[in-house]
């Protein structure tokens, strides 16, 4: 008889911790090897997690919805060799009331602030201001900012503020959110109004748990990055006529539809060379220029939902490689078969809002990207273009294309030209290029 540490595996490249969604076995419980354990999340993919032997779950050390970090131990199974003695034990434990394993202790109950009266302000109750980077991530998630984690009441060791404590206060209803310094007592100063919404009536739909990290994620970018969109219209005429003229012969000779996608990845990828600053992130005061270009394609999901696969490395591959890495995530994203290394790690992100016929978008930042780029529908209309004989009206292939970008580090020269140098490569395209 051997007992055996599950530890939380590793479940993609940079991914550092997972949150467990549901058991799929209780203590006591036989597993095979290969069968099914636990679901976890990382991000926006959920993944199924297989027991690496087979046994008796003896014990259970995270419940559901609690973030474990990579490589710790999650349960123990006692392994193959006395698993019969194991069940007769599991059967006993059973009838017991509780399993005491599994139990987490609860978090002393944490004492109600008390408002300051008549002026809805409250003080700090905290006086120590150290948050672990585990409660920093729970806010960051939560949109909390540091001034309202100083008001939660704190119950962990030298007054520092436990994760229970702020999943508390959450459930609690953030009642401090809005709340003001207790200095402020600027009759003229600005305060946020006590609105009481008509909701209506009408059919509820609950959240799904991706929607609620969309919801999160996009509030959060709107919140921390100033947004800026800059606008350019460009000529598509030769690219869509070579795509049209070549697509067939490509698939042919290389098995790969030919879509506009890698077209597109392509041209983003040699602008970002030319201006690397936009393929940027923020950290506190300092800017991560990053070295690779990977480009994330924003994609609807057959849910309704939306994620964003990545072309690692695009700048590097040839356009057959590009439209095999684009088809390829595209299928896993309709079939739902994205993995974590799937859409980790993207540098700069499209958003093609051409595809449901829209004619631009205002895209928000992917964090903790610095800009995103929308591509709108590519629409045929008259035009005036110069020829040898001057000015004349002819049908062009037009589209237009809006930079959403981060106003801290991204000013309107650089969003500006980036943006225009993505259209020059638009126009520009080669139409003698072979496939």
């Amino acid at each position: 008889m051997s007992k055996v540490e599950f530890k939380m595996p590793k479940l993609g490249e940079s991914i550092t911790e997972a949150a467990i969604i549901t058991w799929f076995k209780n203590v006591g419980d036989t597993i095979e090897e290969d069968e099914m354990l636990l679901e976890v999340a990382t991000d926006k993919v959920d993944s199924e997690v297989p027991s690496n032997v087979s046994g008796v779950i003896e014990e259970i050390l995270f419940d559901a919805n609690e973030v474990i970090k990579i490589g710790e131990t999650i349960a123990i199974i006692k392994a193959d060799g006395d698993v019969a003695e194991s069940k007769k034990q599991s059967k006993k434990a059973d009838k017991k009331p509780e399993q005491k394993k599994t139990e987490k202790p609860k978090a002393p109950k944490r004492p109600k602030l008390d408002p300051v009266a008549s002026s809805g302000q409250f003080s700090v109750s905290n006086s120590n201001t150290f948050f672990s980077p585990l409660i920093i991530k729970i806010a960051k998630e939560h949109h909390i900012s540091f001034e309202e984690l100083a008001r939660i009441s704190a119950t962990g060791h030298e007054g520092r503020l436990r994760k229970s404590d702020i999943f508390q206060y959450i459930e609690e209803g953030r009642p401090y959110k809005f709340a003001q310094p207790v200095a402020q007592q600027d009759p003229t100063a600005y305060r946020i109004p006590q609105l009481n919404f008509d909701k209506g009536k009408g059919k509820v739909i609950e959240m799904d748990r991706m929607r609620q990290m969309i919801a999160d994620h996009m509030v959060y970018s709107k919140h921390t990055s100033p947004h800026v969109t800059a606008y350019v219209e460009a000529d598509l005429t030769n690219m869509v006529n070579w795509r049209n003229a070549n697509k067939k012969a490509f698939q042919e000779k290389h098995g790969e539809r030919l879509t506009f996608t890698p077209l597109f990845v392509e041209a983003v990828a040699k602008a970002v060379k030319d201006f690397p600053n936009i393929n940027a992130s923020v950290d506190g005061k300092n800017i991560i220029v990053k070295e690779d270009i990977n480009i994330g394609m924003a994609t609807a999901l057959p849910s309704g939902n939306l994620i964003v696969p990545v072309v690692k490395n695009a700048d590097t591959k040839d356009l057959k490689a590009l439209a095999t890495n684009v088809n390829e995530l595209a299928n896993k994203a309709r079939e739902n078969n994205l993995k974590a290394d799937d859409i980790q790690g993207s540098t700069f992100t499209i958003s093609n809002v051409g595809t449901f016929g829209s004619v631009m978008g205002t895209p928000i930042i992917n964090q903790p990207e610095v800009a995103i780029l929308a591509l709108g529908i590519i629409k045929k209309r008259p035009e005036v273009i110069t020829t040898e004989k001057g000015d004349e009206i002819a049908i062009r292939s037009m589209m237009y294309l809006s930079l959403s970008f981060d106003h801290r580090v991204v000013d309107g020269f650089l969003g500006g030209s980036f943006v225009r140098r993505v259209a020059d490569y638009f126009e520009q395209f080669d139409v003698n290029r072979t496939i």
